[in-house]
């Protein structure tokens, strides 16, 4: 009878030692987050929140891409947590040239003014006739680099506060400007090849580009392109979620945006 209680006793400590073991791992596992990220500034300001989280109890892994449509693919395919590196007008036609319903934006986190370098001339005014303008491919920012265009008089929209405005829209070209639309991330490496070329502020910085100083012209501070940080529907409300939104709108990562990019990046929080 002793014997038996013995094993038995024996038994269940082992059954409860290994529930404990899973149920220790599912909460491990349940906090950590795996976010996608391009370089610049998105990677540098995840891995500077990753102490700050630590300390929550999550361990934040970094996923680096350098192009923009694996980092929203990867979460829309649930092979990642989330990812950080788009803006809305971006977000939004993603989901419509994917099957996606479950990307959601959670939190804006700063705002990289678009802006327009040219390795030729130093003034808008110098743009020849004829020019050639180099503008990013995908249909958000596109739109995004003829409104700044538009902005500057070098051309005219039919809508002028369409953000989805396409080369269709041009109304008057009085420049007579030839337009190349390429991959965002090629665009500083085509920067001696053109005449004026517009450049999302990730891969200027990549490039050593200071959009402050380098730019013939920026977008100003009310641009409605916020970075976002992006969860899926299934996890947005997650803790550990919610303590990464509330890392990346702290007053830490603020100062280390205003700090570190000095004007290049501007906070949205």
């Amino acid at each position: 009878m002793a014997l038996s209680f013995k094993r038995h006793f024996s038994a269940l400590l082992a059954t409860t030692f290994s529930a404990a073991l899973f149920a220790s791992g599912t909460a491990s596992a349940a906090d950590t987050l795996t976010i996608a990220a391009t370089p610049v500034p998105h990677a540098e300001i995840l891995e500077f929140v990753k102490p700050l989280l630590a300390k929550e109890g999550v361990d934040l892994k970094v996923k680096v891409f350098t192009d923009y449509v694996q980092p929203a693919v990867q979460v829309n395919e649930k092979h990642l947590d989330g990812n950080f590196f788009l803006h809305l007008p971006y977000l939004n036609e993603f989901k419509k040239s994917h099957k996606n319903d479950i990307e959601v934006a959670v939190a804006k986190v700063h705002v990289e003014p678009f802006a327009a370098y040219s390795a030729k001339y130093k003034k808008v005014a110098d743009i020849p006739n004829g020019a050639t303008v180099a503008i990013p491919n995908d249909p958000s920012n596109s739109g995004r680099a003829l409104l700044l265009l538009a902005k500057q008089g070098l051309l005219k929209l039919k809508d002028p506060g369409n953000i989805s405005s396409t080369r269709k829209d041009i109304v008057e070209n009085p420049k007579n400007l030839k337009f190349k639309e390429l991959e965002a991330a090629t665009l500083p490496r085509v920067l001696n090849q053109v005449d004026l070329a517009l450049i999302n502020t990730n891969y200027a910085i990549e490039a050593k580009l200071n959009p402050v100083k380098d730019s013939l012209f920026i977008e100003d501070a009310n641009s409605p392109y916020a970075n976002l940080l992006v969860a899926r529907e299934d996890n947005k409300n997650s803790p550990a979620f919610k303590k990464l939104i509330a890392a990346l709108n702290s007053p830490e990562v603020k100062k280390f945006i205003e700090e570190k990019y000095k004007g290049a990046i501007v906070p949205a929080f």
